[in-house]
């Protein structure tokens, strides 16, 4: 299989990391695929206490012999514990990699190096590349605005991987944000990456946890049917985010700032589990539908990127990562012949 500098570094054998899509949309299935498929399954911690994220963890471990990560969201929405008690609950069971997005990771970089963890921040611009850089990680995740889910930054993902590879050289980049395939993992690697972050495509994969109304709208997409908003900011005020347009999305545009007011009058359009437990969903609530959320689910926030255009099947994990790793050696191999 295609290999680089970060198959080496986190021991797996292609360069392609599942994106920790929350709360729970990457599921403990999608992230053991990933990982027993050959790449980095990466977790979302989905709003667990300490406890519940530990439990998690193990049972992760129980499908899958091979490294994963966790990922902490550090500056984002309110949570109802500390983000140093859950860092010290992925340390505490030695995660192969502690993933950082929303934040500065400086705090958290030289505990878990004590414990042999790697460490790994998305960024969304060079300053905070230069930051992560500076900060010690070990690899970087360089986010474009093309990226589905919440986005820290404005650069498209094809200027921005070089410029991120150029300012923190020799750490490791990985590229996120409008790769779906072979060749988004090929340009990406030309662009001096050494792996890539999927998101939007593992949704319509058989083991993502998503609402099977989720994956049919990100199949039915196209790379014109996002849209980069605030709108569903209820647990997570002001924070940009790229969402599919739907009729809901289309009538309360105009008005997005309503999102993030945090109106205790807003009404409940469903129930969705989160941490364990189950709550009610609130319009323009920030959460992405998972699989066992009722009520109005195309009202709520489907978060997804603009690859949605060349997403067109949902298929097994693995099926999705081999084929997409062969596609991107016979380009590269066309490529060097000079075809």
């Amino acid at each position: 299989m295609l290999r680089t500098r970060l198959c080496d570094l986190l021991g797996i054998e292609a360069p392609i990391l599942s994106a920790p899509m929350g709360a729970d949309i990457t599921g403990l299935e999608l992230a053991a695929a990933v990982s027993n498929a050959g790449g980095l399954g990466v977790l979302s911690f989905g709003g667990y206490p300490p406890d519940g994220l530990r439990e998690r963890i193990r049972k992760l471990r129980g499908m899958t012999s091979r490294p994963f990560g966790v990922n902490v969201l550090l500056d984002g929405p309110r949570l109802p514990v500390p983000v140093a008690a859950l860092v010290d609950a992925c340390i505490e069971e030695r995660v192969a990699v502690l993933s950082f997005f929303w934040g500065d990771p400086t705090p958290y970089v030289e505990k878990a190096h004590a414990a042999g963890i790697k460490v790994c921040d998305q960024v969304g611009s060079v300053a905070a590349a230069k930051r992560a850089g500076e900060a010690g990680v070990d690899f970087i995740i360089a986010q474009g605005v093309e990226a589905g889910g919440h986005i820290a930054g404005t650069v498209s993902t094809m200027v921005l991987t070089p410029r991120v590879v150029e300012t923190v050289a020799p750490v490791p980049v990985v590229s996120a944000g409008g790769i779906a395939d072979g060749r988004g993992l090929a340009a990406a690697l030309a662009l001096g990456a050494d792996g890539v972050v999927l998101g939007t495509r593992l949704i319509a994969s058989q083991e993502c946890n998503a609402h099977p109304v989720y994956k049919q709208r990100v199949l039915a997409a196209t790379e014109r049917d996002t849209v980069r908003t605030t709108l569903f900011g209820h647990g997570w005020p002001h924070a940009w985010h790229r969402t599919l347009r739907t009729p809901f999305v289309d009538q309360w545009l105009s008005e997005e700032a309503r999102g993030s007011e945090q109106r205790p009058d807003e009404p409940v359009i469903g129930e969705m589990s989160l941490g364990g437990m189950r709550f009610p969903v609130r319009r323009f609530g920030g959460v992405p539908p998972a699989s066992d959320t009722s009520g109005e689910i195309e009202s709520m926030a489907l978060l997804c990127g603009q690859s949605a255009g060349l997403v067109r099947e949902i298929k097994p994990a693995a099926e999705i990562i081999r084929e997409m790793v062969q596609d991107a050696e016979r380009i590269l191999q066309r490529l060097s012949a000079g075809r």
